[in-house]
């Protein structure tokens, strides 16, 4: 003000004005004034600061950060920061989808903002493969497994969490045996004789193809799981990504003092449901009216000379009760994390250990591993993962199906107290379900992982970009021996030994580049990448020993040996680029290109693959429009649309090869080479393009949530083989031939049913419901009738005759099939010709489930947690064993629920003793059910309690699973593939558990 008074001063002013002089002077300067004024309060300042969850203090990156009333905007970067424009006396309005709106002023110094989540679900960080990103960011159809599947139920292998848990994904437990898996599918099966199953990541590094087995991952280590459906989530990993994937990622270390933790279980397995053999009156009734039906058979009152000694003497014996024993499974798992703020650590050891129900089945794993981070500088961190796992199998087995099929009157030991061989002597047909025992058998695999990666962050002009270098290495080896002698009725005794080991390495080099523009967002990924396995096996079998001393130890001793081996390689090298535009966390675009060159293809352009898709999002909820709608409080839609592939074939299809046979020439054994296989040059992938719309919403505060997508896949130039005249010397070449058809329909729906002070009841459903046909097979629109695949048909189906029940005393047959007698099962005469031929078989059922379900509710009192879910099952069908079982001319025993056909008992289901199945039929059967999965009761102490006994966290807590089934099926489980291999092996002779177990959780200050 002085400084303008003195200009003013110092100007000459004409003496018309002298007079007025300080009055304009006055005026000036208060015009100079207003100026000065204006100019300060339009003053902008560089202000800088955090986005921070309230409650876990994680960053919230991608949040709006907007100055009311300016055009000046922007969005926080990965670590929650932000920097813009603003005036003094500004309001900041920072916003993020899933949390609570937060106004803030201004201030001199870094400003922190603390949002409040309101849908913590929207606001987390999911892992999206080859990197992460905000839930409410993302364009592909990616589920996560809810945490509670993880962290709270007690499970051997980390697919029985997933069970039921995620929409669109089927996981069918194939086998009850201890140390098994489970078949996976993710939206059903698009390819007829490729594999199906989806591709499993581990921290970023391929897990499938390495050679391990999903029991290779400890559940207690995974600190959350993914799965990617759509062709928008999965094209990133190109050909490996058809079926879907499954990322996991691991435990680590965090800063701050060393947490302990200790989980551990103990439980008890029985059977889930019990389909008991006849009772010996039963047994004994049977055998009568089979006499009866079977004038022919021995009139004795049992057909076998052992039977009748023991029934004379009023003797039994329970062969199931023999062959069984209580299960038992405990698991103890240590885990020690935490760190500094450069070096961060987890460490983690496990002991699972577990009986079958089953004499002589057991599973024992040991695993350990250890994951590190350390940062070098502020832009260089590197990292490490090593995990080690032991499966072990070892030991004779009991056989589950002979023991439910033999004579309660059999002999189960001779006169020097051993297993008797054969039970029902004279009957040679049947061992004793026991003699397994006496089969010294090994079988264990190790699994060796290991993973490094260094990761740059530039700073300054390159802030932003990040590169990381991913380096894997996998090693596993297995060993398989077993020795069955004379107690094991060898009598000449017969070994064999076999080993394998994969070798695989996975080398990825990973740039991402991440930019804020005001509103604008993108974010790029690049990665090119390569991977390669190494397979080898031997084996070798010997017979003729002179004593069983030696068992598998020295094949030399045996009279005759033989041996092979077989080795193979695989390579796969890949590129990849993914952009990702967000505008204010509003409209969402993705696109992703992989291009993947695969050792197994044709030569040329056709070994290699490229991989496109593009995806839209739009966060509806905010839009203006929508703050009206208070009762909507998310609401998000997506599309996407893409392209992947399978290779489909192993190594070598593509090439031609021989192999090798022995012959006699000239009396001497020589070896000599025989046409193998025919390559095809021109094979290239299976090609898969899939549509997908989403809609994900939340209501009432998102007291209701949910998502739904729709979805259709098309797969063409599947790889399936054609068959060639005999003339050429191939019988068939794999070539690219059919195409086929996958749509469906996934809900998932979470509710908060009561929140009181004390109560609160949550739940949460699952639905899925898929349908896939054969579109064509080999151009010509015609059906594979020795396959089973028909056009416009689902892949996996049951054709069959048609069954109409039991012919019965009186009726007439001869018109419909000539030749029935009573007790004969009654088949439609389809095509009217008099007569039950081939042509009568028709389509009768599918064997995928036509949809499924699950329903999850959670009850939590005060401490106490109490979960239930329950697993549905529909539309399914597949041949029933259990009804197939043959009589063997009246010896064998039966289930008591099957029953059979009596001129007095005249079930219209099931066939006289007399009725041979000559047709072949199967007995298809509905094999839906709804399923108690499982149950959990858990307490967690409270803090005082826990301050008294200086722990940081205790619950304890029982769990079961398989507790009950509803179904029609007749037999041991719906579920189960209770299959048959030849020569008197059930290779799945096991019957579903019933799982109590009781466990705590605790965590050390």
């Amino acid at each position: 003000m002085t400084r303008f008074a003195c200009l003013w001063e110092g100007l000459p002013v004409p003496g018309i004005f002298s007079q007025s002089q300080k009055t304009v002077r006055t005026v000036f300067c208060a015009f100079i004034l207003t100026l000065c004024f204006s100019g300060l309060k339009a003053q902008t300042t560089r202000v800088s600061g955090s986005v921070i969850d309230a409650e876990t203090r994680q960053p919230v990156p991608g949040a709006s950060v907007l100055v009311k009333g300016r055009q000046s905007a922007t969005l926080t970067d990965a670590q929650g920061g932000f920097t813009l424009d603003a005036g003094t006396n500004d309001k900041l309005e920072v916003s993020s989808l899933g949390y609570a709106t937060q106004t803030v002023s201004v201030s001199s110094g870094a400003i922190q903002v603390l949002l409040v989540a309101t849908n913590r679900n929207l606001g987390e960080v999911v892992v999206i493969g080859y990197g992460t990103q905000k839930r409410a960011d993302v364009t592909g159809a990616v589920v996560s497994v809810p945490k509670s599947r993880l962290s709270q139920l007690p499970v051997t292998n980390f697919l029985h969490a997933v069970e039921g848990s995620v929409p669109g994904v089927t996981i069918t437990q194939t086998s009850s045996v201890p140390g098994s898996s489970a078949n996976v599918l993710v939206r059903g099966q698009n390819t007829i004789t490729a594999g199906s199953g989806p591709f499993i990541v581990v921290d970023g590094v391929p897990f499938s193809k390495t050679g391990g087995v999903t029991n290779d991952i400890n559940p207690n280590d995974i600190a959350s799981i993914e799965v990617l459906k759509d062709a928008s989530a999965t094209a990133i990993y190109g050909v490996n990504g058809a079926n879907g994937v499954i990322l996991i990622t691991t435990k680590r270390g965090v800063t701050g003092k060393p947490v302990i933790r200790y989980n551990g279980y103990t439980g008890f397995d029985n059977f889930s449901h019990m389909l008991r053999p006849a009772s010996p009156e039963a047994y004994v009734q049977k055998y009568a009216d089979y006499k009866a039906q079977v004038p022919s058979a021995s009139q004795t009152v049992l057909p076998n000379a052992y039977e009748i000694a023991n029934y004379n003497a009023g003797k039994t014996i329970d062969w199931v009760k023999e062959a069984t024993q209580q299960g038992v499974t405990q698991d103890h798992n240590l885990s020690i994390s935490g760190g500094s703020k450069d070096v961060r650590y987890y460490v983690s050891g496990d002991y699972m250990k577990q009986q079958g129900i089953v004499k002589g089945y057991q599973y024992h794993r040991a695993s350990i591993r250890t994951n590190l981070d350390i940062n070098l500088t502020d832009y260089l961190t590197v990292g490490s993962s090593l995990s080690y796992t032991n499966n072990n199998y070892d030991g004779g087995r009991a056989n589950f199906y002979l023991a439910a099929a033999m004579s309660p009157y059999g002999t189960e030991y001779d006169a020097s107290g051993s297993y008797a061989i054969y039970p029902m002597y004279p009957e040679l047909l049947y061992n004793n379900p026991l003699l397994g025992l006496y089969t010294d058998r090994t079988d264990r695999s190790n699994n060796l992982t290991t993973n490094v990666y260094a990761e740059l962050k530039p700073s300054g002009f390159l802030k932003g970009l990040k590169y990381r270098l991913n380096a894997g290495y996998t090693y596993v080896t297995s060993l398989f021996g077993s020795y069955a002698g004379r107690n094991a009725n060898n009598t000449l005794g017969g070994a064999n030994v076999s080993s394998s080991d994969t070798r695989n390495w996975v080398l990825e080099n990973i740039l991402t580049w991440s930019k804020n523009w005001g509103l604008h967002h993108v974010d790029f990924t690049g990665v090119y990448s390569a991977q390669e396995r190494n397979y080898f096996s031997f084996g070798a079998t010997a017979t003729g020993f002179i004593n069983d001393q030696l068992s598998f130890n020295n094949l030399g001793a045996g009279a005759t040996q033989t041996s092979g081996s077989y080795r193979d390689k695989y390579d796969l090298n890949s590129q990849m680029a993914r952009v990702n535009y967000a505008y204010d966390s509003r409209y969402l675009f993705t696109v992703t290109a992989r291009r993947d060159g695969s050792s197994v293809m044709g030569s040329g352009t056709d070994k290699f693959g490229v991989f496109p898709s593009v995806a839209f999002g739009w966060n509806v909820f905010n839009e203006k429009f929508m703050q009206k709608l208070t009762s909507v409080s998310n609401l998000k839609l997506r599309l996407s649309y893409g392209k992947s592939g399978n290779e489909a074939i192993s190594v070598y299809q593509t090439i031609t090869t021989d192999g090798t046979n022995r012959f006699p020439f000239s009396g001497v054994s020589t070896i000599g080479v025989l046409a193998s296989n025919l390559g095809n040059a021109n094979l290239h992938w299976e090609n898969a393009t899939t549509a997908n719309l989403g809609i994900d919403f939340g209501f009432l505060n998102n007291r209701i949530t949910g998502s739904i997508d729709l979805y259709r896949t098309e797969t063409k130039d599947l790889l399936l083989r054609r068959n060639l005249p005999v003339i050429t010397g191939y019988s068939n070449i794999v070539d690219n031939l059919g195409k086929t058809q996958n749509q469906g329909i996934e809900l998932s729906l979470n509710t908060e049913n009561i929140i009181t002070r004390n109560f609160k009841w949550t739940s949460g459903i699952v639905f899925a419901s898929n349908k896939n046909r054969i579109v064509d097979l080999y151009g010509d629109k015609k059906d594979d009738l020795g396959n089973r695949w028909f056009i416009g048909k689902p892949i996996g189906v049951i054709y069959d005759y048609s069954l109409q029940g039991v012919w019965q005393t009186g009726e007439d047959a001869s018109k419909q099939d000539p030749g029935a007698k009573p007790g004969d099962l009654k088949f439609a005469d389809i095509n009217n010709s008099g007569s039950i031929t081939a042509d009568d078989k028709m389509i009768l059922g599918q064997t995928a489930p036509k949809w499924t379900g699950g329903i999850t509710n959670t009850f939590q009192y005060k401490n106490f947690n109490l979960s239930v879910f329950i697993q549905t099952v529909q539309g399914a069908m597949k041949n029933n064993v259990t009804l197939t079982y043959a009589d063997e001319a009246g010896r064998m025993n039966l289930p008591a629920e099957t029953g059979y056909w009596t001129p007095t008992n005249k079930s219209n289901t099931r066939p006289s003793l007399s009725y041979t199945n000559t047709r072949g039929y199967g007995y298809p059967s509905d094999n839906s059910y709804t399923r108690i999965k499982d149950v959990t009761l858990s307490y967690v102490f409270p803090q005082r309690t826990l301050d008294k006994l200086r722990l940081g966290s205790l619950t304890v807590y029982a769990s079961g699973r398989n507790l009950y089934t509803f179904t029609n099926w007749i037999g041991w489980d719906p579920e189960n593939n209770y299959s048959f291999r030849g020569s008197g092996d059930w290779t799945n002779n096991y019957p579903l558990t019933r799982s109590i177990v009781f466990g705590l959780n605790v965590t050390l200050r």
